[in-house]
């Protein structure tokens, strides 16, 4: 890295990784020989204690670093509170493109209320809790999981002992394909639970949902409430009540249905695009080099 910097001789070095990450500590050392101006982006919303050496190298990168970009407000507070002093923007670097993540041509009709998990299966993504509400909810519906993990079985075999197997499905999908099982849905739960080391970042489903016009409902851990915004649900975390309450709302106000699906996708035109996080990082590059 530090030949092809010297190579290259860049005006400003982007380093996309924590300032706990040896590569960090690597990359900035290189940056700042060439004479380049440097930042850093994360995401990490929770205060986290290392060994001695790594919160040397650490402390080096937050003194040494001329700009911090943060993934949420919560990273941003953690970082302060960690002794960044520097000038800091608040830019998710996740934007979705509104031309392939868009509402389906022709609006869903009736038929049975489908719900959409989109995540890893550990225990900390809330999907037995989902099982557990949608157990609980009566009336037709379907639940549509994408995604793998360790947690698989335990899942299956949940959805056998609720006697709701034959409602649920497990699979996985391909990128391209995600657009058309959002358009697919009703419904998109998000029902993450805090643990002791980890909150939830952002949740890219978010915005990938609501840009294709799907209601979500998120638990308030870590950042889905500011994501979300007024455009969704946000419950309790760890509540299978509060999850019922939401499923019921929006099951039986498909008016509140279209509402939500309508701000979503203006929540997302006017912060997540791929465009506008693209310009806004541009802005910030521009601060840094006049500095």
């Amino acid at each position: 890295f530090g030949r092809e910097v010297r190579d290259f001789q860049p005006d400003l070095v982007h380093i996309d990784e924590e300032p706990y990450n040896l590569a960090t500590w690597l990359a900035l050392r290189q940056a700042k020989r060439a004479g380049a101006r440097t930042l850093f982006f994360s995401w990490q919303n929770i205060v986290r204690r290392y060994p001695w050496i790594v919160r040397q190298g650490e402390r080096w990168v937050l003194r040494t670093v001329d700009y911090a970009i943060m993934g949420t407000h919560s990273a941003a507070e953690v970082w302060r509170e960690k002794g960044y002093s520097g000038p800091l923007a608040v830019i998710p670097q996740f934007g979705v493109d509104p031309d392939i993540f868009r509402p389906p041509d022709r609006p869903r009709q009736g038929g049975t209320f489908t719900v959409g998990f989109v995540g890893r299966l550990v225990p900390e993504k809330g999907g037995a809790l989902l099982l557990d509400a949608l157990a609980r909810l009566g009336g037709l519906w379907q639940l549509d999981i994408i995604g793998d993990g360790p947690e698989k079985g335990k899942l299956q075999d949940q959805a056998a002992h609720l006697r709701v197997a034959d409602r649920v499905s497990f699979g996985t999908l391909p990128s391209t394909r995600m657009p058309g099982y959002y358009q697919g849905l009703d419904v998109l739960v998000v029902p993450s639970l805090t643990r002791p080391n980890w909150k939830e970042q952002f949740g890219r489903v978010i915005i990938e949902a609501m840009a294709c016009g799907v209601p979500v409902i998120g638990s308030d851990s870590g950042a889905i409430p500011d994501v979300v915004g007024e455009a969704g649900i946000i419950v309790r975390e760890d509540s299978v009540d509060a999850v019922v309450q939401a499923l019921r709302q929006v099951v039986h106000n498909p008016d509140q249905r279209r509402e939500l699906a309508a701000r979503g996708r203006q929540r997302v035109l006017e912060h997540f695009t791929q465009a506008r996080v693209a310009a806004q990082t541009v802005d910030v590059y521009r601060e840094v080099l006049v500095q």
